[in-house]
């Protein structure tokens, strides 16, 4: 009788999985059955409790420091994934930079640094995903819900998720023949840290009471969304998943 071996866990990698979307994200891969490699840039504790919870929950993680606009860090990131776990099949870009300001006051190192993480991070990211997934893949970049809203101050923000969509798009069909998907998910109001920073109560309840369901979203109805693009989802390519609870 021929020996089978049995085929270890799906891994991901998620950036920006220290904390809000990122560790909901991560949490959710993991009780799907993912080894999770949570990526984080300055808050190891943070990371490290990501990791720990879920480890604590049977699952498999391990925490690795990357700027996400570093192609060396980023190298060095999906090498650790490719030697704790033996390969790479789901990417995660859920690392991000908001900065609000009217276009006509907005500061131009605040638009430099959300180019450089939300943009640029996004293609290291991606271009390590193209040259290294497996068959069977699937990334799942970072849009936003904000680029149909238009809202008044996001302009700089917007146009960094509108870059990201354009790469999604593009790397979907780029990877033709390869069995991988890739698609964006474009969250609404979300009640993270990056989202409720710097907001009043008056306009957290306006931009809650905006959506029919009348309420923020949370980390992980945006984790079920990425749950779906990463495994059930083998149909669905090319796309921006608009989850925001059918905010117009």
């Amino acid at each position: 009788m021929n020996e089978q071996t049995t085929p270890g866990p799906r891994v991901a990698i998620v950036t920006g999985g220290s904390r809000g979307i990122g560790r909901a994200a991560a949490e959710r891969l993991a009780a799907d059955g993912c080894a999770v490699v949570v990526n984080y840039a300055e808050n190891a504790a943070e990371a490290d409790a990501t990791a720990a919870a879920i480890t604590a929950a049977g699952g498999q993680a391990v925490a690795f420091r990357a700027d996400v606009a570093d192609e060396s860090a980023v190298a060095a990131l999906f090498d650790l994934a490719e030697k704790t776990y033996g390969g790479v099949d789901v990417v995660v870009n859920a690392a991000g930079v908001m900065r609000l300001a009217p276009l006509a006051s907005a500061a131009l190192d605040e638009l430099d640094r959300m180019l450089r993480t939300n943009v640029r991070g996004t293609f290291v990211v991606d271009q390590q995903a193209a040259r290294r997934l497996r068959p069977g893949g699937a990334v799942i970049n970072f849009s936003s819900s904000v680029l149909g809203l238009a809202l008044p101050g996001y302009s700089a923000y917007a146009a960094t998720k509108g870059a990201v969509e354009a790469v999604t798009l593009i790397l979907a069909r780029e990877l033709r023949g390869r069995d991988i998907t890739v698609n964006a998910v474009a969250p609404g109001p979300t009640a993270t840290a990056l989202f409720l920073d710097g907001k009043d109560e008056e306009t957290v309840a306006r931009m809650a009471g905006a959506s029919p369901l009348e309420r923020l979203g949370t980390p992980e109805d945006i984790a079920e969304a990425v749950s779906f693009l990463a495994g059930p989802a083998r149909w669905v390519n090319g796309q921006v998943l608009r989850a925001n609870g059918g905010i117009v």
